[in-house]
This record gives C-alpha cells, sequence and structure tokens, in this order.
C-alpha cells in the first residue's frame, strides 16, 4: 500500500471529511474516495462509515489509525535519519520537556547545538511529567526530559543530574537578611509550595516530617514559573529548584535562605522509547546535555535489561531514592 493513501487516511480521520482531506492532498474528492476504497477493500474490512455525517471510523478504522500514526512516525524519523547521514546536521528534533526543566537548562543547551549544528532546528514540547513520558511512549517527540525519572514497558530512562533545592524567600521577607537559619526555625512558617499532586511536593514534604517541621502552605502551583512570582508578589517563601531561580537570585529579586540542614536534590532524567532509536541528530542533542555519548548508555540500559537488572536508585540527597 502507498504511503500517500495512508497519509490520506489519516487526514480523512482527522479532518472527518473526504473532500477536506482531499484539497490537503491535492487529489479531487472522488480520487481520495477510490483510494480509500482500495485500501479498505486489500485489508478485507471498512475503516470509515460513510453513513454517518461528519465522517466517523469503524471500531476497525479506530485499531488501524492508532497503529497507523505509530508507523508513520517511525518512517518520518527514518527519513529524518537518512537524511543527517551527511557530515552537516539537518532536519529538526523536538524534546518533550517539563516547564522547570526547559526553562531552566533548553536555552542554553539549544544556543550552544544551534553554534555547532546550524541547520538543526531544535523544538521543545512542555508539558507535565506524565505527558512527557506520553509523547515519548508515543513517538511525538526523540526523548524526554523529567524529573523523578522511572522505566516502563515503554520507555528507558537515564539519569541526568541531582538538581538541589533551595528554600528561597522574597528580598522583603523577614529571613531574607539572615545568614543562616535552622529547618526548626521554619516551623509554622508560610510557604508557597508546588501542587500536592506533583511529586516534587509529596518529597518536600516528606523531607520536612522527617525533620519534625511543619509549615503553612498557603497557595500552591503546578509549576515552578507561577510559584517564582506568587514567591515575588506576596513576599513569600518557599522551597524552589536551585536553576529554576538563577535568575532572580543573581538579581537579588529572590535571596536563598542558607540552610546546611536541607540537603535535599532532585533527581532529573532523559527518558526514550524502548522500541525507537535516535536520529543522529537527537543524539547528539541529548550527548550534549548529558555531557557523554548517549548512545552508549542507552547500549548500556538495554544490556542491564536484558540480563535482568534495569534501572536502580536515584539518590535524592535527602534520604531517600527513587526507582529510575
Amino acid at each position: 500500500m502507498h504511503l500517500r493513501t495512508l497519509e490520506l487516511f489519516c487526514t480523512i480521520a482527522e479532518q472527518r471529511s473526504f473532500s477536506k482531506a482531499a484539497e490537503a492532498h491535492d487529489l479531487t474528492q472522488s480520487a481520495a474516495s477510490q483510494a480509500i476504497g482500495h485500501l479498505e477493500e486489500s485489508l478485507g474490512v471498512r475503516l470509515i462509515d460513510r453513513s454517518k455525517r461528519p465522517l466517523i471510523l469503524t471500531p476497525e478504522g479506530k485499531t488501524y489509525l492508532r497503529g497507523l500514526r505509530g508507523v508513520l512516525r517511525s518512517y518520518q524519523r527514518l527519513e529524518k535519519e537518512v537524511r543527517s547521514i551527511s557530515c552537516t546536521l539537518r532536519g529538526q528534533i523536538t524534546i518533550g520537556t517539563i516547564v522547570s526543566v526547559g526553562l531552566s537548562y533548553m536555552p542554553a543547551a539549544t544556543d550552544e547545538f544551534a553554534r555547532l549544528h546550524p541547520e538543526v532546528d531544535v523544538k521543545a514540547e512542555f508539558g507535565s511529567v506524565e505527558r512527557v513520558i506520553e509523547m515519548t511512549a508515543e513517538g511525538e517527540v526523540d526523548f524526554g526530559l523529567v524529573s523523578f525519572p522511572r522505566s516502563t514497558k515503554q520507555i528507558h530512562c537515564i539519569p541526568w543530574q541531582q538538581e538541589p533545592m533551595r528554600i528561597v524567600c522574597s528580598a522583603e521577607h523577614p529571613l531574607a537578611a539572615s545568614h543562616e537559619v535552622t529547618l526548626a526555625q521554619l516551623r509554622g512558617a508560610d510557604m508557597i509550595g508546588f501542587d500536592r499532586a506533583l511529586t516534587l511536593r509529596q518529597e518536600i514534604d516528606r523531607c520536612l516530617a522527617r525533620a519534625g517541621v511543619a509549615v503553612n502552605v498557603r497557595m500552591e502551583f503546578d509549576n515552578v514559573d507561577s510559584m517564582i512570582r506568587a514567591i515575588q508578589a506576596n513576599r513569600g517563601m518557599g522551597i524552589i529548584p536551585e536553576a529554576a531561580v538563577r535568575r532572580e537570585t543573581a538579581t537579588g529579586a529572590l535571596r536563598v535562605v542558607a540552610c546546611k540542614e536541607w540537603r535535599m536534590k532532585r533527581p532529573l532524567g532523559m527518558i526514550f522509547r524502548r522500541s525507537g532509536r535516535l536520529s543522529r541528530a537527537a543524539s547528539e542533542f541529548g550527548s550534549l546535555l548529558l555531557g557523554r555519548d548517549i548512545e552508549s548508555e542507552i547500549r548500556s540500559k538495554s544490556a542491564s535489561r536484558k540480563s535482568g537488572v534495569d534501572g536502580g536508585s536515584i539518590e535524592t540527597g535527602s534520604g531517600t531514592s527513587v526507582v529510575a
């Protein structure tokens, strides 16, 4: 079956219209209908229920569409890889990332990569950890960047770095002028925190509880950028990944509250689809971020999985560990 017919079927499924899909593929409506008819004949099933308006897929059509999207994405990646075999890297790569990691680490890495490989377009797709995992598993992105990484049946992860979590406050907060504080001084303090549904918030709460410290979380946010703005606007305090507040602490808009007892770190990792293969451009970008050859890391992970040893522990720096 011609690749163009498969792409046409996907467009019809998305547009729910033969005429719109035919126009998108520069075909007549009759030619589009005939092409799908031949496809259905070769499969021996009906893929589209033409009696409904707008068109709907049959159960067989829905199953075919799910599988076909993965096939087409794999083919597109193969095309990109073949085109990038020459000495000069070309094409486009897409990295899935949670907001805090993408805003903290992607800009500098993208600028450096553009200097080395100006003909590669690097794009970032932002989302929650769950969304980045989904995008990676479905092949919508080349690889993902997440916190508290974990392997599944569909993806494997590579430990990337341990990011310190810092106690920070606005320049107007009473603790801003303190040279150093103890955790005991934080008991009962008002805090601006992450949403309690997030793994990071749960780890912060566990670390505080182990130290016997209870705080009052007055506001909750599901992303670090909103937290930073809320701390500044409300003269507040919170616990933030170090890299996310470098600009604010450098300008004096936020202050790091020194506390020797607080040693929590957030594990960051790269996740990859087990059944996929990185393009040369994606491999080069991943190696730049990782600071070492990413293909060797992937091969090592694959070998560990085959031998029955998959993953390991990523130390959070707070006495807890997360399965990778």
